[in-house]
């Protein structure tokens, strides 16, 4: 037991995995527990410091804190499995996550609106409006319907030649189109795996599919300010 967490530890915070000194609001936890959810499932290690360091926890009081977190403040209800673990005295709690098929699941920002969170890297960020249509016409499982049209070849010629990345409103100057057909282009683009959507800190930035997955950490943005 001792082994599987200390080998969980060492692992760090990552995209399927975070750590929480401990729980003192349960609308923070949920936005960690709807991220997982929509994302790729994950674990929260609950008792650790964000270095690794154990702190143990009262596990009593995390479990009703984190009951409270997936079935009250996530909109839908998030499920997870819960382990206690003891080592050198102390408690804590692994909290599992599974990738969940009911997303998007909503968790409240810190002013109480509810908005939909994903996971990347180590980090819970705010999903924009083009992943929610994407998620939205994946659900409907119907074909998508394309022509190569002056914008599309355009976008396609960017990405091939100029940059690996756009953003959307830099696709809207350079195709001379309205921002609402720039986004209606993306998300048939992106349902249909010709490109992909990454999220950061700094925005959202689209890039030829074949090109993220060929990047070794698929994040590397060089140059930010250039593609906003």
């Amino acid at each position: 037991m001792n082994r599987y967490l200390k080998s969980r530890i060492a692992e760090g915070e990552h995209l399927q995995q975070d750590f929480k000194y401990a729980i003192n609001d349960s609308k923070k936890i949920a936005r960690s527990l709807a991220a997982f959810a929509n994302t790729e499932g994950g674990r929260l290690l609950v008792g650790v410091k964000d270095n690794g360091r154990i702190a143990g926890v009262s596990s009593d009081e995390e479990y009703y804190m984190i009951e409270a977190a997936a079935k009250r403040y996530c909109r839908p209800a998030v499920d997870f499995k819960l382990h206690e673990w003891h080592i050198e005295g102390k408690t804590v709690v692994e909290i599992i996550i599974p990738k969940s098929n009911k997303k998007p699941h909503k968790a409240p920002t810190k002013e109480g609106k509810y908005k939909v969170y994903v996971r990347v890297n180590d980090k819970n960020l705010l999903a924009n409006r083009i992943l929610l249509k994407v998620w939205m016409r994946q659900k409907r499982n119907r074909g998508t319907f394309f022509q190569l049209q002056e914008p599309e070849q355009i976008l396609l010629t960017w990405l091939n030649n100029e940059d690996k990345y756009i953003t959307h409103s830099k696709f809207t100057r350079i195709a001379k189109i309205s921002r609402k057909k720039a986004e209606k282009i993306l998300v048939n683009l992106i349902v249909m795996g010709i490109i992909d959507i990454k999220l950061t800190e700094n925005g959202a930035f689209y890039a030829l599919k074949e090109q993220l997955e060929k990047s070794p950490d698929k994040t590397e943005i060089k140059d930010v300010h250039k593609l906003i």
